[in-house]
């Protein structure tokens, strides 16, 4: 099926078309075309009037179920915050609540823009249900996921994070195979984190990721906690020693990557690594500044994840490109360090690159996800410099339609795809228990 949707303006390829349509077919792009086109004759189109079409930003890291818990733990240390809130609360979710708590997390992202989520989920409980409820959420609301099954034998977490190295990769193996060929769905190995998932359990996702062809990501670095403890344990500091473990490769997406040493930067360039960068979530808890510029000097991709809503409390790319601008700038003490432009690659076409897939561009042979945003929204005036305007000023009431492989799910800041009342009456029945 052929469909064009047209707008005042379209951002392709980093340039502005004035008076352009994206022609889409089955949920990609065909291709973008003057609105006068010939070519355009007999295609259905769908005028998005006084509009500028943006590629749907992209999200490489969250924790849906985390929404659930969103202000129980708020404006504490760390450790705290971590053992008030996630710890205590998450052993009790089931399928059912990490359903709602995925809708949840997922609705809010679509209405902001998000087309393409990467959670990195780790209340296994024993199996894979828990994951096909975070899996069925992302495919009744219509947004694209990558599921990071976490793959953890920390015996100081809570049991229903904890697997074997074997059932780790059994059941992360069994949903690759189960959504292999989706546009919708991808399953890729997540070893938590050098603190968190034991040599063997690293050196196995490396494994199941070079075998399958898919990522594989790893929190690395996220606070100093990690340096002074692999330091003391192997000599070096995190990504030197998952170096040593054969995961540092261009199949690695390494998160948050604070306390780096400039030598591990320099290596994550040299691997092909790439970057989760969660400027939020970072200063919420307290972790640090990541140093981007020195991440894209060394060839770093970059990409934009908002965390998980427990420790952020957002779920909008648009908010982390913000953020990550301003928090470079004020780190470097140079307004110039990371201009607008780049942070909105960064949470578009960087993304894609970052997860792997053809989403974060308009252009042919891409995903067909894309954000209307309303140029007359206040936020947007005066009329002019666009990219900074989105980067810096943008109000989320201005984004008024979300289609995510050609269909529509968000239509005048309204989800079409599951009901808000529905959503809100799930999140209330799960969280009934600690509110």
């Amino acid at each position: 099926m052929r469909r064009a949707y047209r707008g005042r303006q379209v951002l392709a390829g980093g340039a502005l078309l004035p008076d352009h349509a994206v022609v889409v077919r089955d949920g990609d792009i065909e291709s973008v075309l003057p609105s006068a086109s010939a070519a355009l004759a007999g295609v259905e189109t769908e005028d998005w009037g006084d509009t500028l079409i943006l590629p749907g930003t992209v999200d490489v890291h969250t924790h849906s179920f985390q929404s659930l818990v969103r202000g129980v733990s708020d404006d504490l240390p760390f450790f705290r915050w971590r053992d008030d809130g996630i710890y205590r609360i998450s052993p009790h979710l089931g399928p059912e609540e990490i359903y709602a708590g995925a809708l949840l997390t997922f609705g809010e992202m679509l209405r902001y823009g998000v087309t393409t989520v990467a959670d990195f989920f780790y209340v296994h409980a024993g199996g894979i249900e828990n994951d096909g409820a975070v899996i069925r959420a992302a495919k009744d609301l219509g947004i694209r996921l990558v599921l990071a099954r976490t793959m953890y034998d920390w015996t100081g977490a809570p049991a229903v994070y904890r697997e074997t190295v074997d059932e780790a990769v059994q059941r992360c193996e069994t949903l690759i195979a189960r959504h292999a060929g989706d546009p919708m769905v991808s399953v890729c190995p997540a070893p938590h984190s050098p603190h968190a998932a034991s040599p063997d359990m690293i050196e196995a996702g490396a494994r199941l990721a070079a075998r399958a062809g898919t990522r594989m990501h790893i929190h690395v670095a996220e606070g100093r906690y990690e340096v002074e403890m692999i330091q003391k344990a192997h000599g070096v500091p995190p990504l030197r020693w998952l170096d040593r473990l054969g995961a540092v490769s261009e199949r690695m997406v390494a998160i948050h990557c604070v306390w780096l040493t400039e030598e591990e930067i320099t290596l994550m360039g040299a691997r092909g690594a790439k970057l989760a960068y969660c400027p939020a979530s970072n200063m919420f808890l307290g972790d640090g500044i990541t140093n981007i510029p020195a991440m894209l000097a060394a060839g770093v991709a970059v990409g934009l994840g908002t965390d998980g809503a427990c420790s952020n409390n957002r779920t909008s790319v648009f908010d982390e490109m913000r953020t990550a601008a301003l928090l470079q700038k004020v780190s470097a003490l140079d307004g110039a360090i990371l201009p607008a432009e780049i942070a909105l690659a960064m949470g578009t076409r960087n993304g894609g690159a970052v997860l792997g897939l053809p989403v974060g561009e308009i252009a042919p042979g891409y995903r067909a996800d894309l954000v209307g945003i309303r140029l007359d929204d206040l936020s947007l005036q005066p009329r002019g410099p666009i990219e900074k305007h989105l980067v810096y000023a943008l109000d989320p009431r201005a984004i008024a339609r979300v289609v995510v492989a050609g269909r529509r799910v968000v239509e005048h800041g309204t989800l079409l795809t599951v009901p808000e009342q529905e959503i809100l009456a799930r999140v209330a029945r799960a969280t009934a228990r600690w509110q």
